[in-house]
């Protein structure tokens, strides 16, 4: 598609050899990925776990969306600034990331979001783990409230996804403010649609809480979504758009 712009690591141009562009072109770019979700998920879960004596979701929103917003930003000339399997998924069926990358990009967002979690409950206090739930996502505690559930992450993913989308690939209408604008969707995601689902819009930050807690009920619900929700932008992008 002419109107899309790929997201390439930008290579230094200092180093010659085959080895050295493919470190660039595919493992770089998911070393970015790991460290980046780790650091967003990490400050995500401390945030909810400390928040847990309840300030309502004002903080663990701000704290989310902030993160991800500085992640995406340092990030994003190396890997895109994804940090989500979902946004990596709505970019892959766009043509806004190779589709080579897409499942590498999963394995470490994922990792990254296992260590996130860990990190945060290694850092905060056992009582504050234990009453917030160790972050995980337990909004939804009935068969009844699953379908809300589902509706409310693929809405909201699909709104995340379609800023970073919008904002970070396709050439009419890719801003400088995308980190900004990524960080305030997640941010208004988690105020919106916190008490419905959790706000979560994103499996790797679902799945390493999930695992530290070894919490899964309703978890496929994150998976689900979220998915759903990135292949519907990736839709609406292509015959629409």
């Amino acid at each position: 598609m002419s109107n899309l712009s790929i997201s390439k690591p930008e290579y230094d141009k200092s180093r010659n050899g085959s080895n050295s562009l493919w470190y660039e072109t595919y493992v770089l770019p998911c070393l970015a990925e790991f460290l980046g979700t780790g650091l967003f998920i990490f400050t995500g879960c401390a945030s909810v776990i400390e928040n847990s004596v309840g300030t309502g979701r004002l903080q663990p929103a701000l704290a989310h969306g902030i993160a991800l917003g500085i992640s995406v930003a340092i990030f994003t000339r190396v890997s895109g600034g994804h940090m989500n399997p979902a946004v990596s998924l709505g970019a892959a069926l766009i043509g806004g990331l190779n589709t080579l990358l897409l499942i590498p990009y999963w394995v470490a967002q994922i990792c990254g979001g296992m260590v996130g979690a860990a990190l945060a409950k290694a850092i905060t206090s056992n009582s504050n783990f234990v009453n917030a739930s160790g972050a995980a996502f337990t909004s939804i505690r009935t068969d009844d409230q699953v379908a809300g559930a589902i509706v409310a992450e693929i809405v909201m993913t699909f709104y995340l996804v379609l800023t970073v989308c919008m904002g970070a690939i396709k050439k009419q209408s890719k801003t400088p403010l995308a980190p900004i604008c990524i960080g305030l969707t997640v941010t208004v995601g988690i105020l919106g649609g916190g008490s419905v689902s959790g706000g979560c819009m994103n499996p790797a930050r679902a799945f390493g809480s999930a695992l530290v807690t070894n919490y899964w009920a309703y978890h496929w619900v994150y998976w689900v979504g979220p998915i759903a929700g990135a292949i519907i932008v990736a839709m609406v992008l292509r015959y629409i758009v």
